[in-house]
């Protein structure tokens, strides 16, 4: 079976024509990080500040929609970076899976819980909070419902990838600073519980098209005498995966400590 992880699109353009939800995101990520921190507009710092997460404001005046709008908010070039990455390899195989609709509703679902997670928590606290993390916790809960209730959606090799990032990934949460926590785990509890819900009528990833066939002009499929090399060189690729994303968030640790 094909591997839910290693993107094989031979160019951004198509990766956004089969993957358009997780394209939007990122997009959304870095237009609001040029417009707030690198171009820093008078109207998008104003904006940052409006749509942070805040519990106390939330609390006194009622500024529900902050359960929303912190996660297409991120706090520097890092994070945003960070994010993106984990959205670009763990999403598009979902957003395949599932279908754009509720591809969103997932992402968008279990980022609101866990900021009602980070709210209940200490309802009155005045630390801010950005980020999309808990949406792509989220999607690390619905990988794991496939491990644990649905096996017919994934293999046994990207089930050890699942679970290997998310230990990782659940290791990271505790000894990173300045990391939402509650975010996190009640957007992986959030994951898990709409797993069931919107993996209905759900088809595994290896059954859709990625590419489209390369065709002579009188309509006949080219013969590609390259295409073993290019599966060896996925296996390989696949092997590393799990040390590549570990190297990667282990860089980005030690970077937000200086």
């Amino acid at each position: 079976m094909s591997s839910l992880f290693i993107r094989t699109e031979r160019s951004i353009k198509e990766f956004a024509q089969l993957y358009p939800i997780v394209t939007t995101l990122v997009v959304i990520h870095f237009v609001l990080w040029l417009m707030i921190n690198f171009m820093q507009l008078p109207f998008a710092i104003e904006l940052y500040y409006w749509g942070f997460g805040h519990n106390f404001s939330i609390t006194i005046n009622n500024e529900y929609w902050r359960f929303i709008t912190p996660i297409f908010l991120h706090a520097d070039l890092m994070h945003t970076l960070f994010n993106s990455f984990a959205l670009v390899i763990f999403g598009p195989a979902l957003e395949r899976m599932l279908g754009k609709g509720k591809f969103i509703f997932a992402y968008l679902a279990a980022g609101i819980i866990g900021n009602l997670g980070t709210y209940f928590i200490d309802t009155t606290s005045l630390i801010p909070h950005v980020g999309a993390s808990g949406s792509i916790f989220g999607l690390f809960g619905i990988y794991m419902y496939m491990v644990l209730r649905r096996k017919d959606l994934i293999d046994s090799a990207n089930a050890q990838i699942v679970l290997t990032i998310f230990v990782i990934g659940l290791i990271m949460t505790f000894i990173r600073p300045n990391i939402n926590i509650a975010g996190h785990i009640f957007g992986f509890i959030g994951g898990i519980a709409l797993s069931p819900i919107i993996l209905q009528n759900a088809v595994h990833f290896s059954n859709y098209p990625i590419h489209r066939k390369r065709q002579h002009k009188d309509g006949e499929i080219q013969f590609d005498p390259n295409r073993w090399n290019k599966r060896r060189l996925s296996k390989k690729m696949k092997r590393n995966l799990i040390w590549i994303i570990f190297a990667i968030i282990a860089i980005i640790s030690l970077w937000n400590r200086f």
